[in-house]
């Protein structure tokens, strides 16, 4: 019995891991939504603050 337990909990992690190792889409926008030069996420459509000497 609690071989069945541990042999089912072992391919619920595999099945895990794979569902996480997937390419959501989306995730290329969210890349290009960091700043090239300090990496914090922009908001809004302006320049970074980093840019705009604001923030330091």
């Amino acid at each position: 019995m609690i071989v069945k337990i541990v042999s089912l909990f072992l391919v619920g992690m595999v099945v895990l891991a794979m569902f996480g190792k997937l390419r959501f889409p989306g995730q290329k926008t969210l890349a290009a939504a960091k700043c090239s030069k300090c990496g914090k996420y922009k908001i809004g459509k302006g320049p970074c603050p980093c840019t705009r000497g604001i923030g330091k």
